[in-house]
């Protein structure tokens, strides 16, 4: 044994009697939870060393030292934005974006982005600490998406992105009845020079997307899909949903005709996936945006 122990449950203190690296030293006194997270009360800055937090796994400790961990310790966070943190582990941060919120920069150093604020939140516990983007949602849509904390993760999640994902559904308010109750819309998506993706006339002329969608409810005005993403192409929903004859509510750039409810009328409802580490099956659900229930609420009955 390296150290001696003092202190209450929730606050332990270790006096160093030898010679040991940090995380090696916290693997053998803590002994009731898993590797990453004992790693993650190193990230969270919950680990101290002479009353100093101690990120670095590696550290060094010396006898006489004393090690303290604080698991009711609470990092200081900056308030988010337009977005809300609903897991993080020492892989992967999962958020809830509102609609209006950017995913990444488009060039301008001062956008308030989802990046953005969470590279400063990872940073509180170490200024080295970087996030990477996995996947992204368009500036008006809403919902769960996912960020890489290394860039072993994100090459690891893009790689075998299909068959890591088990599902990824949207929810998508539409303009008009939609009558068929289920449907498979499948086709071959270009750009245009001015950056508008539109479906090829000709098989095998360009990227290939297949979108499922089904009926959840509808009157005469709009109507409100599940939609299943077989294939993750940019603007992939928006462009099927005009193809069958239903843009998405306020999609002006893909014929819609209607600005209902404010935004986009499109949200990123489930995000279930294997984790890349544990191989936990993990899954984070979104509420349908109650406006969207509103608008497809079917017309009373007398």
């Amino acid at each position: 044994m390296t150290a001696k122990a003092k202190g209450q449950a929730a606050v332990k203190s270790y006096s160093i009697i030898e010679p040991a690296e940090l995380l090696p030293f916290l693997l053998s006194v803590i002994t009731n939870k898993g590797r990453n997270s004992v790693k993650s009360l190193l990230t969270r800055g919950q680990v101290s060393v002479n009353g100093k937090p101690i990120t670095r796994h590696n550290f060094q400790l010396h006898p006489g030292q004393t090690v303290t961990i604080d698991q009711e310790k609470q990092v200081q966070a900056k308030e988010m934005t337009l977005l809300t943190i609903v897991h993080e582990d020492d892989d992967l941060i999962i958020i809830q974006k509102d609609a209006g919120l950017l995913s990444i920069a488009t060039g301008e150093d001062n956008e308030l982005t989802a990046y953005r604020q969470l590279m400063e939140h990872v940073r509180l516990t170490n200024p080295r600490n970087r996030i990477y983007v996995v996947h992204r949602l368009d500036r008006d849509t809403s919902g769960v998406m996912m960020f890489a904390k290394s860039e072993a993760i994100q090459q690891k999640l893009q790689n075998t992105w299909k068959e890591t994902v088990k599902e990824r559904s949207y929810v998508a308010l539409v303009e008009g009845a939609v009558k068929k109750a289920e449907g498979t819309i499948s086709s071959w998506l270009k750009e245009t020079s001015t950056l508008k993706m539109y479906s090829s006339p000709h098989e095998g002329d360009g990227l290939h997307a297949i979108t499922h969608y089904k009926l959840i409810q509808a009157n005469r005005h709009f109507s409100l899909l599940e939609v299943q993403l077989e294939t993750g192409r940019k603007n992939q929903i928006r462009v099927h949903m005009a193809d069958i004859g239903h843009p998405i509510a306020g999609d002006k750039k893909y014929g819609a005709e209607t600005k209902a409810v404010g935004r986009l009328g499109l949200h990123a409802r489930v995000l279930s996936f294997v984790h890349p580490t544990s191989g936990e099956l993990l899954t984070f659900e979104s509420a349908i945006p109650k406006t969207f229930l509103k608008y497809t609420a079917p017309a009373p009955t007398n």
